[in-house]
């Protein structure tokens, strides 16, 4: 049986991720949830720059047509 992105982001859930915007932005945290339009929410996040934190981010909302990929940390 084949993997869906959906399955993936279920296997996640609750655990970090690295998450690169179609801005080249990388945010890590960890998902709480997500929607049909992978619209996902994070806690816990953190804006990388070359992987060094930038900026400390918190509770966000990343919108699901601005990411690129979701990376398990």
């Amino acid at each position: 049986m084949q993997e869906r992105p959906f399955d993936l982001l279920n296997k996640v859930l609750g655990k970090q991720v690295l998450v690169r915007l179609k801005n080249n932005v990388s945010i890590r945290g960890t998902i709480t949830s997500f929607d049909a339009h992978m619209n996902i929410v994070m806690e816990g996040a953190e804006e990388l720059d070359d992987g060094e934190l930038r900026a400390k981010l918190g509770t966000i909302l990343l919108r699901g047509g601005n990411i690129i990929f979701v990376s398990p940390a």
